[in-house]
């Protein structure tokens, strides 16, 4: 299967509650991450977190699958239309 560049977006509501988890899991795919962003809002109890990934569509679908049966986040993400070489 093939890699292509994508990204994954993030909203995590309960930021005390679930950021743990989160990091956790974000840190099991971390040789599919090629950067990670994150913007704190305090004052909603959330944060906002991006992810550049280089992956297979496989490897990205365990990923947000994971991260989406998390309570209290929401993912979203995209993957490049060609492979990469």
């Amino acid at each position: 299967m093939h890699k292509r560049l994508g990204f994954v977006g993030l909203i995590v509501e309960d930021r005390e509650k679930n950021a743990t988890t989160v990091n956790t899991l974000l840190s099991e795919f971390g040789d599919i991450i090629l950067a990670r962003t994150g913007v704190p809002c305090p004052q909603r109890n959330c944060s906002a977190i991006t992810l550049v990934v280089d992956t297979t569509t496989d490897q990205l679908g365990s990923l947000t699958g994971r991260l989406g049966r998390i309570p209290g986040v929401s993912v979203k993400s995209m993957l490049s239309k060609l492979p990469q070489a």
